[in-house]
């Protein structure tokens, strides 16, 4: 009988003389990879849709580019082949009726409540069903707002964006607007863009726990982040955003007492952990299925109570275009959006976020901050801000220049 077919020997299952050397049957294969969770409308030559196009991320650190953001190479792409984009972009007068609806729902819904104990199954069902998908909306409305896509005016905006605000409880709109415009301006740029996981969040949050904890109190995350990474100089929409709430605070309290405050702050927590819409805290920026990519976006049914915020790759392309005519810049120019891969469902990137071992904290884009652009937002201007505003003929002029920020 020859070696190759001599049987075990007695006790060992295996005989193991057999495979040069290795210690397991596993030795050298690829280790088994979750499936694809992307989709591509277009399927490209590097990209089939179904296929994994890159290997997986190393979950030690986040992924260092030295590359450019990729959203201002592509807005000049597409205003080349379609400079008619320029129609799409200026304010939605549509947006300030739907804050006042979803306002005077969440003060209605409080009132009601205003006799029910928090803690009740009833109480606990309407600030999930109703008050997280409310303020979840009136977080978008806000974020929508400070691109100054509801009216024409700087301070007009401002003034909605503190009015959105009341039904949170918790004042936030004249902070969030810095943020998000750096947000916007620096994509990816390690302590400015406050979007990022900090470092000591990928290390703590580095596991399935820590991916639970994380996605229950994402809310927690990004209202806290941004301070411990980049303190803010207060000004004096601060100081109004800050009286206008605690007022509304107080006087509510006073006239209903303490539920409906309950309600407001319970809606708020709800609307940033596991409720479907806040899947898009997840999807649009963290990095799926080995791709470099650092936005994503999502075309389902949830972006009709989120202000389209789903079209996600189109807004950072075209942050002047407001929620009603995203659809019609990416109908606009398909060879540029249907060929990036994007979520089919937000409510399953929570799922897979915290069972996929290669998505994380760690998954993100950083980028080395430029010293120059970090000194140049570290004490905002109202010129600048100005300079911001998505619906300014300044910065339309300059789009078309090729110099937007």
């Amino acid at each position: 009988m020859s070696p190759a077919t001599a049987p075990a020997p007695a006790g060992s299952l295996i005989d193991f003389s057999l495979f040069g050397g290795a210690e397991s049957l596993s030795e050298g294969k690829e280790r088994r990879r979750s499936p694809r969770r992307t989709v591509v409308v277009s399927a490209t030559e590097q990209d089939d849709g179904l296929s994994h196009p890159g290997p997986p991320q190393d979950p030690t650190d986040f992924l260092w580019l030295m590359t450019e953001e990729p959203h201002r190479t592509r807005r000049m792409a597409i205003m080349k082949a379609h400079p008619e984009v320029k129609k799409l972009m200026g304010h939605e007068p549509l947006t300030k009726y739907v804050v006042l609806a979803v306002v005077v729902l969440q003060l209605s819904v409080a009132y009601l409540l205003r006799n029910t104990h928090p803690l009740t199954p009833l109480f606990l069902f309407l600030s999930y069903a109703i008050g997280g998908t409310a303020n979840h909306n009136l977080f978008l409305a806000i974020h929508e707002i400070t691109h100054n896509l509801a009216f024409r005016g700087v301070s007009a905006n401002k003034a909605l964006a503190v009015f959105a605000n009341l039904p949170i409880a918790v004042p936030y709109a004249a902070a969030f607007k810095k943020y998000h415009l750096e947000h916007h301006k620096y994509l990816g740029e390690d302590g400015i863009d406050t979007d990022l996981p900090s470092r000591l969040e990928l290390l703590c949050m580095n596991n399935v726990l820590g991916k639970i904890v994380f996605t229950t109190c994402q809310i927690l995350f990004y209202a806290l982040r941004p301070g411990f990474v980049r303190t803010q100089t207060p000004t004096r929409w601060h100081l109004y955003n800050l009286l206008t709430e605690l007022t509304f605070d107080y006087l509510l309290v006073k006239a209903l007492g303490p539920y409906p405050l309950f309600y407001f702050l319970f809606s708020s927590f709800f609307a940033g952990s596991w409720h479907p819409c806040a899947g898009h805290f997840i999807a649009e920026h963290y990095l799926w299925d080995g791709l470099a990519q650092e936005t994503y976006s999502y075309y389902g049914p949830l972006n009709m109570l989120a202000y389209n915020v789903g079209y996600h790759n189109e807004h950072h392309d075209f942050p002047s275009v407001p929620w009603t005519r995203l659809p019609a810049l990416r109908a606009l120019a398909p060879e540029f959006y249907d060929t990036i891969p994007s979520h089919p469902s937000w409510p399953m990137v929570i799922v897979n976020f915290v069972r996929d071992k290669e998505v994380g904290t760690f998954a993100r884009v950083k980028r080395l901050a430029k010293v120059r652009g970090a000194t140049a937002v570290a004490a905002p201007t109202k010129a600048a801000e100005a300079s911001s505003a998505s619906d300014s003929e300044q910065e339309k002029e300059k789009i078309e220049k090729g110099d937007a920020q």
